[in-house]
């Protein structure tokens, strides 16, 4: 199938060749003739495979046939609401590469930026808004933006929105537009309050689910090593100096390991950046804008912060914490191997981390192959370190009368 076989206007049949894309993915195929219709959608696909064109492009050709006169001025009529800064950016970004032979004019909004540079666009007229619920609900209380011309509305990313804790916003952001409105939620998985969301703001929907996780990584190469958690950083150095090549995205679990991991790298010359929810959206940006035009070869981040950012031509990822949940393993290692590249990804699984990887593998139906030969290799029968509470120094029989009384503290 082509695009052209989607019936796409001829503005974005030009831009999408202009842009390099030949076929549309299976997400696109699926879901633009239901969009196109004006069908409410719901569609679970994992990262990487094409989901921002999948709604951007029909809702373009959908604003570009029906609109306003010059005269009276634009009024935002697409609405898409996205979890974080970085998404955002990258969705109207797409959305700029897509209209770049029409006159639709699209803005982001998100939190960490000075807000008068949007208020000036937004006063000049926007047909598509990009935003972060926050700070759309900022610019909504003060009068900046008005959503009663909404024509469709977009939930991106939904998982991680309720991951983040912004359901609510989105409730009460879905209350501000018309009920008329088309709504479509885009999301990796459907877990059950995302389900019942959807059965509160979509009507009927229609349900595209893209199977995951073989065709994302086909072209990434797997490899697991298996290492005592207090030689992870020994064994990330030995990988980088003598076995990685090329550059590579580094996930940690926390903000506080970020950190430490880059103070580390940093000591031993490497260029290195990283992102996560406590730097400002500026710095983030450099970070980011850095290790994609090369700058800096090294970029750790929290899955928060790096959730959907599309890099192209990354090497390698490095899940130097195990993620506890399968779906954030794809998401990850979906980082590589994009558009016909080829990629690895390394995993360092600690003894606490074994049942992560079991259940990654039960899941996703794979057997992770098991790198033995480095330097630091764990004990087949290491188990985890569980950390007792600290309890009655005494032993038994020899509690004291007063020990034995229950009695009532005040705390």
């Amino acid at each position: 199938m082509s695009f052209k076989d989607l019936k796409l206007i001829k503005p974005l049949q030009k831009a999408i060749e202009a842009s390099g894309y030949i076929e549309p993915t299976l997400v696109q195929q699926r879901a633009i003739p239901l969009v196109l219709d004006k069908k409410d959608v719901i569609v679970s696909a994992q990262t990487g495979t094409g989901k921002t064109a999948a709604f951007a492009l029909p809702i373009l050709q959908q604003l570009f046939d029906k609109q306003d006169a010059p005269k009276k001025g634009k009024k935002i009529r697409a609405l898409i609401v996205s979890p974080t800064r970085e998404l955002a950016a990258q969705i109207q970004q797409n959305f700029k590469t897509y209209a770049q032979f029409t006159n639709l004019r699209s803005l982001v909004v998100f939190g960490g930026a000075s807000i008068e540079p949007q208020i000036d666009v937004l006063k000049k007229g926007v047909d598509i808004l990009v935003a972060t619920p926050g700070r759309l609900l900022d610019l909504h209380k003060q009068d900046y933006v008005n959503l009663d011309h909404i024509e469709t509305f977009v939930l991106d990313e939904a998982d991680l929105m309720l991951d983040m804790g912004f359901l609510d916003d989105v409730k009460k952001i879905e209350r501000l537009c018309p009920e008329s409105k088309q709504t479509l939620l885009f999301s990796a998985t459907i877990p059950n309050k995302i389900e019942q969301l959807a059965n509160t703001i979509l009507r009927k929907p229609e349900r595209v689910a893209i199977t995951p996780t073989k065709s994302v990584a086909k072209d990434v190469s797997q490899i697991l090593y298996y290492v005592p958690k207090r030689n992870k950083i020994e064994l990330c150095l030995h990988l980088l100096r003598n076995t990685v090549k090329g550059n590579v995205l580094i996930f940690r679990r926390t903000k506080f390991g970020v950190d430490k991991l880059e103070q580390t790298l940093l000591k031993n010359g490497y260029s290195v950046n990283s992102i996560h929810g406590d730097k400002p959206q500026s710095e983030r940006q450099t970070a980011l804008n850095k290790f994609k035009n090369g700058y800096v070869k090294v970029l750790i981040a929290t899955d928060v912060a790096a959730r959907g950012i599309d890099i192209n031509e990354l090497d390698n990822v490095f899940n130097f914490d195990m993620p506890n949940v399968p779906e954030t393993y794809v998401h990850r290692i979906g980082r590589t191997g994009r558009a016909g590249n080829v990629g690895i990804a390394y995993s360092m699984c600690s003894a606490d981390e074994k049942s992560y990887v079991k259940k990654i593998q039960e899941s996703l139906n794979i057997s992770l192959p098991v790198e033995t030969e480095h330097p630091y290799p764990l004990d087949p029968k290491a188990k985890p370190i569980v950390h007792k509470k600290q309890g009655s120094k005494y032993k038994k029989g020899r509690k004291s009368a007063a020990s034995k009384k229950k009695k009532k503290r005040w705390y």
